[in-house]
């Protein structure tokens, strides 16, 4: 299997600061072979300079801890790494409060979750706090790391309390598939090879698990929408009518011949060819980029959609969105933003605040109207122009918008339409 052919799970970590995080992150990339020899040389050099009889696999990825006490404020680090079965990329996020833009940033294009817990601190705040962006993003799968088994003899019942208490607390939650994990990073115990310390545990190793989780069917397949970047004119005389609208296909399967139509116009036609830079397709699904032409000459520009006749998006000038506010200045009231959804761009303004959620407690407060930078809310939304929108469940790309400061052009809020 080529590079190219290998499926990408991107994944976000996040876990309370000694929860070994960065042991774990190093530990993965240090036994599926993904450093080069030099890192590994001056991590070995480093960890003798401490006096440690094992290598400091934390030193891989805490590069990053020097910037930040010098005040520099890292958002989200990614990582790259693969192995023969499949790619992966990390987002490894800061779990404490006042980064929750950072967690709802690195999390927002995740197919997994991975959270960490010490297995002697069990299920802490912060672990409550990522879990509910990962069930807020919908993230469908997560893998719940039992760590420093090492420190409680590999104990069984320890593993098992943790796995009683998460799964306690995440029943309220909207992630649908959990695994757990014992493990030690520091040992390596479980995380790339089986660990014969725990003969109790007959599961996958952490590895094992990311390359083999199911997730070609997170994709919504059913709901066509495809969101237009650009309109392709070549000037040749080879292609002189030549029309194309490309893209990228956020959901569902387009096929040549299938009866389309083009909003906000409502004109309908039917697809014509799928081209891509490899050639030509009969059909094409996520997150495929591809360009189509259609039979019919229609007027179709930048921030149109074309979707299925028969299947359309929610028309709609209110919007009902989970907010998490992105800036260090609150809104003003009745302020006016753009609206970014998709490729479309429209001006908005936040018509009211129905409540504000800690992300500590779930707790719902309806008191306190006042967006702070890192709060999550449920907001009202009104957009000059009507925009095409699906819940974010059924739709990562269709159901989620951005604000944007006109005068500043900064992002400063990422919702989630419900």
């Amino acid at each position: 299997m080529n590079n190219k052919e290998r499926e990408l799970l991107r994944f976000t970590t996040a876990g309370s600061v000694d929860d070994g995080k960065s042991t774990l992150i190093g530990r993965l990339l240090y036994d599926s072979k993904s450093i080069f020899q030099d890192q590994l040389n001056a991590v070995e050099e480093s960890s003798k300079k401490k006096g440690l009889e094992h290598v400091d696999f934390s030193l891989l990825t805490d590069g990053l801890k020097d910037e930040r006490a010098q005040g520099i404020t890292i958002d989200v680090a990614y990582r790259y790494f693969s192995t023969p079965k499949r790619k992966f990329i990390i987002a490894d996020t800061p779990g404490h409060i006042q980064y929750t833009r950072n967690m709802v940033t690195g999390a927002s294009t995740a197919n997994l979750a991975l959270i960490l817990i010490d297995v002697r601190n069990g299920v802490v705040e912060q672990t409550k706090r990522h879990s509910f962006i990962a069930s807020l993003l919908q993230i469908p799968h997560a893998i719940v790391c039992v760590n420093k088994m090492d420190l409680v003899d590999y104990s069984e019942e320890a593993f098992n309390k943790v796995v009683k208490e998460y799964e306690e607390f995440s029943a309220k939650m909207a992630i649908k598939d959990i695994r757990y994990v014992p493990i030690s990073a520091l040992h390596g115990s479980n995380v790339v090879d089986k660990s014969g310390k725990m003969p109790w545990y007959q599961g996958r190793t952490l590895l094992n698990t990311l390359e083999t989780i199911h997730i070609a069917s997170d994709h919504n397949f059913i709901d066509m929408r495809f969101p237009v970047q650009t309109v392709i004119r070549p000037h040749s005389d080879e292609y002189h009518d030549f029309r194309g609208y490309a893209g990228r296909v956020a959901s569902g399967t387009v096929r040549v011949g299938d009866k389309v139509s083009v909003l906000p116009s409502g004109f309908e036609s039917t697809v014509k060819s799928i081209h891509t830079y490899d050639g030509d397709l009969q059909e094409a699904f996520p997150p495929m980029s591809v360009t189509l032409t259609l039979e019919d000459n229609i007027d179709v520009s930048r921030g149109d959609m074309i979707v299925k006749i028969n299947n359309q998006p929610q028309e709609t000038q209110d919007v009902d969105v989970m907010l998490c506010w992105l800036n260090n200045k609150a809104p003003l009231p009745k302020a006016k933003y753009y609206l970014r959804h998709t490729s479309n761009e429209v001006k908005a303004m936040i018509k009211e605040i129905v409540y504000k959620v800690d992300v500590n407690t779930l707790h719902k407060n309806e008191e306190d109207k006042e967006l702070k930078m890192n709060d999550i809310a449920r907001v009202r939304l009104r957009t000059t122009k009507p925009i095409f929108t699906d819940e974010y469940r059924d739709n990562r790309i269709t159901g989620s918008v951005i604000l944007i400061d006109e005068t500043t052009n900064e992002t400063v809020a990422a919702g989630m339409i419900n």
